[in-house]
């Protein structure tokens, strides 16, 4: 799952890190190493994945926004097991200026 700058800004936030401290402990570098994504789980499942949760719900990265719907290859629910909620766009936009003390 590669991250952006902004998601990475935001998921340091809302774990409470720096983003330093955060891409030391979530990520990795990609395979074409232009840029960073999400580790894995030693079983391949998402680092943020608790039990059938994204334990980053409120500031996941888009990518995992985007799931199920733009995801149309086949096979693509066995990449993410977390059960998808579903936030208004006023709760998304609170629950980022609750993290990152910025309004969208």
């Amino acid at each position: 799952m590669r991250l952006t700058e902004a998601e990475i800004t935001r998921l340091a936030g809302f774990q409470g890190l720096t983003e330093s401290e955060f891409i030391q402990q979530f990520t990795r570098l990609t395979q074409d190493r232009r840029g960073l994504a999400l580790l894995d789980k030693p079983n391949g499942e998402c680092i943020f994945l608790a039990g059938d949760s994204c334990a980053v719900q409120a500031v996941k990265p888009q990518q995992c926004r985007d799931f199920p719907n733009l995801w149309n290859f086949p096979g693509a629910e066995a990449y993410c097991h977390a059960i998808p909620k579903q936030v208004s766009d006023e709760e998304y936009q609170r629950l980022i200026a609750q993290v990152t003390g910025r309004k969208l």
